[in-house]
């Protein structure tokens, strides 16, 4: 039968002082995958996350990033129906992240496989995750889309401005909160309702080169949330 669940995390589950491939050949003996089989999908894993010859080297040399990749691997190996995951890419380097993310995304899409991923790294969640649920203190705060959380918790858009002459400690507060005025650059975070006649005014008011309006980062959409503290429902 195909496993319901399996867990990732902080937790080796590679031997040390052998290689990486020894580890996949007795995970496939575990799960009773076919060797023809496990071949196939150790192949075609090494491919998509350029581990190759690796593989062959004792797990205790390969780096952090390739040491998940091998721990992906083994996990998947028995192409489970669900894979929990704890901080998959912490410690990782820019281009590791990446391929660790490709290659759950690619997982995800090919095989249905559904992924509970556990994360503080923003990034993580806006690359892989279509349900959100956010938990404050122990109380659910949300569950569902992650554009609903800007939609619910972010009444508010960011304001970018580039100034034709530096701004010389004016203030800008009466157009909104200020978040950074530092020679010619400006931005705001100004509320939805009230972000027409505001863009207005800046335009009638200030020199301005060049405007943009945008959603704010989640990541600051997430620190407001938990610093106001609050315990929400969905609706």
């Amino acid at each position: 039968l195909r496993r319901i669940t399996l867990v990732m995390g902080q937790k080796q589950q590679l031997l040390w002082d052998l290689p990486a491939m020894d580890s996949l050949r007795l995970n496939a003996a575990v799960y009773d995958v076919p060797t023809d089989v496990a071949k196939e999908r150790i192949g075609a894993m090494a491919e998509m996350l350029s581990m190759g010859k690796l593989l062959e080297q004792p797990v205790r040399k390969l780096s952090l990033g390739e040491r998940m990749k091998a721990e992906l691997m083994a996990a998947l190996l028995h192409q489970p129906a669900v894979l929990f995951l704890d901080e998959p890419t912490l410690g990782l380097d820019v281009n590791a992240q990446s391929a660790v993310r490709n290659f759950l995304r690619d997982y995800n899409r090919e095989h249905g496989g559904t992924l509970l991923l556990t994360s503080h790294y923003m990034a993580d969640i806006t690359a892989l995750c279509p349900r959100v649920i956010l938990i404050h203190r122990g109380e659910l705060m949300y569950d569902g889309s992650l554009e609903g959380i800007r939609q619910r918790f972010a009444p508010y858009r960011e304001v970018k401005l580039e100034l034709r002459q530096p701004a010389e400690g004016r203030d800008f507060s009466s157009y909104g909160e200020v978040v950074l005025a530092q020679e010619r650059d400006v931005r705001l975070i100004v509320r939805r309702e009230v972000l027409t006649p505001t863009v207005q005014r800046l335009l009638e008011e200030l020199e301005i080169a060049d405007l943009a309006v945008t959603d704010p980062p989640i990541e600051d959409v997430m620190g407001r949330i938990f610093e106001a503290g609050k315990t929400l429902t969905n609706e």
